[in-house]
């Protein structure tokens, strides 16, 4: 294990990363590709490049850590999701490629126990020095403070201008499908 929390990104090699390596002052390598789904199914989600490893690296100093910092300690429900994994998690043929923020390392998914994940949306469009997207997903304060999750996106460095856009992922009250809409905001089903 070795603290690489202040090492500039283009530091970070997958060959050379080891899974306790200190990437931020409070998140390890591993928690940046691990994934539950990935070791029942026997699915590879090591970093599949540099730049994929280094956009989650990324991500973790200026998106986890400082939710970590203000909130103490929790552990993302995902971050990178490989093509693999992705097709097992969305139940897609082997020839779909998913164009999720995931995919490319810039994206998490996180809850902090007991805290309302519409609340943790709003903190983070407030808190974060930026971002590309929040989305407040599946939340329904009927069923819990820890209902869904908030989707945090980043992009790399040098990959384009971050979008700001806050967004929730609710069921629609006519048709009862799931739907992506402007704001942060619980489901009205």
């Amino acid at each position: 294990m070795k603290d690489r929390s202040k090492d500039a990104l283009e530091g970070f090699h997958v060959a050379q990363l080891q899974p306790r390596d200190l990437v931020s002052p409070n998140f390890r390598a591993y928690e940046l590709n691990r994934s539950m789904l990935a070791a029942r199914q026997g699915i590879d989600n090591g970093f599949a490049s540099d730049d994929i490893l280094r956009a989650a690296v990324h991500l973790a100093r200026e998106v986890l850590q400082p939710v970590r910092d203000a909130f103490g300690a929790f552990s993302p429900n995902s971050v990178y999701r490989s093509q693999a994994l992705e097709r097992a998690l969305k139940h897609r043929p082997a020839t779909w490629i998913s164009t999720s923020q995931h995919t490319a390392g810039c994206a998490c998914d996180i809850e902090i126990p007991g805290m309302a994940t519409l609340d943790l949306a709003r903190w983070a469009a407030a808190h974060l020095a930026d971002f590309d997207q929040i989305i407040c997903e599946c939340y329904d304060p009927r069923l819990g403070p820890n209902a869904g999750w908030v989707h945090i996106s980043l992009r790399a460095p040098g990959t384009g201008e971050n979008r700001r856009n806050e967004l929730s992922y609710i069921r629609h009250p006519d048709s009862g499908r799931m739907v992506y809409v402007s704001g942060l905001r619980a489901t009205v089903a």
